[in-house]
């Protein structure tokens, strides 16, 4: 008798469904996987033999033939052992037939009870797609696969009390939909900062367009201190972003089961030690990278020039597109990349270039070399250079207290209400994303503007990727303001923010 059990896989952040087709026959016995399964689903045998007979079932006697199909796609991880344990005991007699319109994943332990497992959320996504109507998790994942909507999810301790289900026995509640708590842990928040209000305006810019940014200073200037307060004024995720950085997660094993869904812009700060796979992504499990873990989010890489120049040149391609293709021996894959960058560095080696009281010891070959480390291109998808200068004696002393997160939130969220009104029904939720053609319709110049940008152009050395990114900044400057049209005013602030002179040796 040959039993089928709907199941689900991953590629890479997508599901798809799998049946897991059991077969029992006559001759000696023995239990075999087939469809191109790795280590760990060949090792739910035993995960199963061992399950099966602590819960107090009858292990058949018998040849075991478990084909996963698909059978061309390989199979990975140890979520097939629960329908792999459905599946043997239905061909047993043990368990009736499962409903058709149901699916079954999880990992078991040797006494039956069940672990959660990652991916949860794409492949619930994947199910409800299926036409699968039920679906069984381990009790761990239940509020993240109800996320997914459209689905009776159940929650699964153990083995015994999914037989007592099946059997119609003893039924199990199904998983109430997750909804999000309203206590939320704190942000570090901009009135811890003193000072430095230039650089707080550019932050600012930065949130409300959604554009990248990169703080040249020198040592205890603010920097990081000031880069790690950019989520607190960030505008909050939509539903829709906070499922696509969700789903990431999840895949990458790093979804909370009290919190599964995302509630604030994830911001990830590699150490500069990383390699460029660990970045992009990859590996044999073709997991998801630093880049892809920050998507819809903010991804701060400190003391910019450390970084291997092989890791900080796989971020030019994701910069521009949005996503990041990995080529590796176990396959292909595209994974979702739409990050905001914001980086950090000193001005030379030693640090202390630029500074009032002249420390610095560095020969200009000496910072040449250091700089040279970030190649053109890649400052050249930067949209806002900013210098930090030292804190004065008197910022650190006074006693008023600075603008708050909250305060510099609101202006942000105002403005990029602006723009999600404006390109609605394109995909574009900012300024940072338009593409050019976008850039011609939306971020025209009246007569002073025309000629303040062509002296910038000529002046500076503007690319054409440059100069786009210079009028997407000044949109979001407007925005700031409320203005329907970029002003010279406008254009000259987003403008200064490409002075790069601090970098030229």
């Amino acid at each position: 008798m040959v039993v089928s059990v709907r199941s689900l896989g991953l590629s890479g952040i997508s599901g798809y469904e799998v049946s897991a087709e059991c077969f029992l026959s006559g001759g000696l016995p023995a239990f075999d996987v087939v469809g191109l399964p790795d280590a760990a689903v060949r090792e739910a045998r035993e995960r199963v033999r061992a399950a099966v007979k602590n819960c107090g079932a009858k292990f058949p006697v018998s040849r075991i033939t478990v084909n996963l199909a698909p059978a061309d796609r390989k199979k990975a991880g140890t979520l097939y052992d629960l329908p792999i344990l459905v599946g043997l005991l239905a061909a047993a007699g043990e368990l009736p037939p499962p409903p058709q319109d149901a699916a079954f994943l999880g990992e078991l332990s040797l006494t039956g009870a069940l672990r959660s497992v990652a991916g949860v959320l794409p492949m619930a996504l994947a199910a409800e797609r299926a036409g699968i109507r039920q679906l069984f998790v381990p009790a761990d994942n239940a509020a993240e696969a109800t996320l997914a909507g459209g689905l009776t999810v159940y929650g699964v301790p153990d083995v015994t009390a999914l037989a007592a289900h099946l059997r119609g026995e003893r039924p199990m509640a199904p998983a109430p939909a997750w909804t999000p708590s309203h206590s939320q842990s704190g942000l570090p928040d901009f009135q811890d900062v003193m000072g430095q209000e230039n650089v707080k305006r550019a932050l600012e810019i930065a949130a409300a367009g959604g554009h990248n940014i990169l703080l040249i200073g020198s040592p205890g200037a603010g920097k990081s201190m000031l880069a790690k307060r950019l989520p607190s004024i960030l505008p909050d995720m939509g539903r829709e972003e906070a499922l696509e950085a969700s789903e990431v997660w999840s895949v990458a094993g790093l979804a909370d089961p009290r919190s599964p869904l995302l509630a604030r812009r994830p911001f990830r700060s590699p150490h500069h030690t990383v390699s460029a796979s660990a970045l992009t992504g990859g590996g044999p499990a073709m997991r998801p990278g630093e880049i892809s873990l920050a998507h819809n989010g903010v991804l701060f890489l400190d003391e910019l020039p450390e970084f291997r120049r092989d890791a900080l040149e796989v971020l030019r391609q994701p910069l521009e597109d949005g996503e990041v293709t990995i080529s590796r021996a176990g396959g292909t894959l595209r994974l979702p990349a739409r990050f905001q960058l914001v980086c950090a560095m000193n001005p030379c080696r030693c640090g202390w270039r630029g500074h009032p009281e002249r420390r610095c010891t560095c020969s200009g070959r000496e910072v040449s070399k250091y700089v040279e480390k970030i190649s053109g291109p890649l400052l050249d998808r930067i949209d806002l250079h900013v210098t930090v200068p030292s804190v004065e004696y008197e910022a650190m002393r006074r006693r008023e207290t600075p603008e708050s997160s909250a305060a510099v939130k609101a202006r942000a969220d105002a403005a990029r209400a602006l723009q999600l009104r404006r390109f609605a029904g394109t995909g574009v939720t900012c300024n940072a994303q338009m593409p050019s053609a976008m850039v011609g319709t939306y971020c025209g110049l009246d007569a002073a503007g025309e000629k303040l940008m062509r002296a910038a152009f000529d002046r500076m050395g503007l690319t054409a990727r440059s100069h786009d990114r210079v009028l997407r900044v000044a949109r979001t400057i407007a925005d700031l303001e409320g203005e329907a049209e970029i002003g010279a005013s406008h254009l000259a602030e987003a403008v200064q923010y490409r002075n790069t002179d601090i970098l030229r040796g």
